[in-house]
């Protein structure tokens, strides 16, 4: 096992462990753990062919986002139950075979329950979050279910080799405008030092209870909602072949901001 120290909030925090290993001796429940499969920096450079199927990632998180192979749209996990959003707008369940070149799940078990306030914009509702749980918390888990209007999201075209980078994809990208929905958002809030491992600030996804309408989050306004934080202490991460953990905190952050579609941060 190797292990990489990104800054002092996350000293400890990231440990290189291969999901497939049999007789994994952590609790990720126990241990508020993160587990990643494969890095932003890989995915952002076109490597979209999946090394990790979503069993062996499931094995260890409940609740996550991410994609599937071939970038074939946005992913989102709930219940422990894989969910796909395609370019068309259309919502499948994905059999726990496919693979996955980028993911992030955990064990969902919430230290912080609250009633947000109804109204609240985008940047006020991600304000919100972060005064539940400042930013000395390392790793944030987030899922608030509830209804939302003026929902934006987006989803990805399957690519095929040689594949663009992510930067040329998003430009094709599908938007969808969702006047109001009752769902789930699911995701995460990383420190500005995984820059390049992760994506830097929230990186959220939606899916209405339906199961028909879905995607990664660019904007919406919170109206009755109640959100679920867990505070992970640990990020394990799954190299795929060929790919290194790189220089977390490095990366060009005002790309990752593109290709969100946003900074993905509160305002200050």
């Amino acid at each position: 096992m190797a292990t990489e120290i990104i800054d002092e909030r996350l000293i400890g925090a990231v440990h290189l462990r291969a999901l497939t290993r049999r007789g994994l001796d952590h609790d990720p429940t126990a241990e508020h753990q993160a587990v990643q499969a494969g890095t932003l920096d890989a995915l952002m450079a076109g490597g979209y062919d999946g090394d990790v199927t979503l069993a062996e990632v499931l094995r260890l998180g409940d609740t996550g986002i991410g994609t599937i192979q071939h970038l074939a749209g946005e992913m989102i996990v709930v219940d422990g139950t894989p969910w796909l959003i395609d370019a068309d707008g259309i919502v499948t369940e994905i059999p726990t075979s496919t693979k996955t070149p980028f993911a992030v799940v955990c064990q969902f078990s919430a230290t912080v329950t609250s009633q947000l306030d109804h109204g609240l914009d985008y940047g006020s509702f991600l304000a919100a979050l972060d005064v539940l749980a400042p930013e000395s918390v390392p790793i944030l888990a987030v899922r608030a279910h509830g209804t939302f209007s003026d929902l934006s999201l987006r989803s990805v075209r399957r690519q095929h080799h040689p594949y663009p980078p992510l930067s040329e994809v998003v430009q094709s990208q599908t938007s969808f405008s969702v006047p109001k929905s009752t769902g789930t958002i699911v995701g995460f809030r990383f420190p500005d030092a995984t820059a390049g491992l992760e994506v830097p600030g929230y990186h959220l996804h939606f899916l209405d209870d339906d199961r028909t309408i879905g995607g990664h989050v660019m904007s919406l306004t919170a109206d009755q909602v109640v959100v679920e934080l867990d505070h992970c202490d640990d990020l394990h991460v799954e190299l795929p072949p060929g790919v290194s953990l790189g220089s977390p905190g490095a990366a060009d952050t005002e790309a990752i901001a593109a290709v969100e579609g946003r900074g993905g941060r509160s305002p200050s």
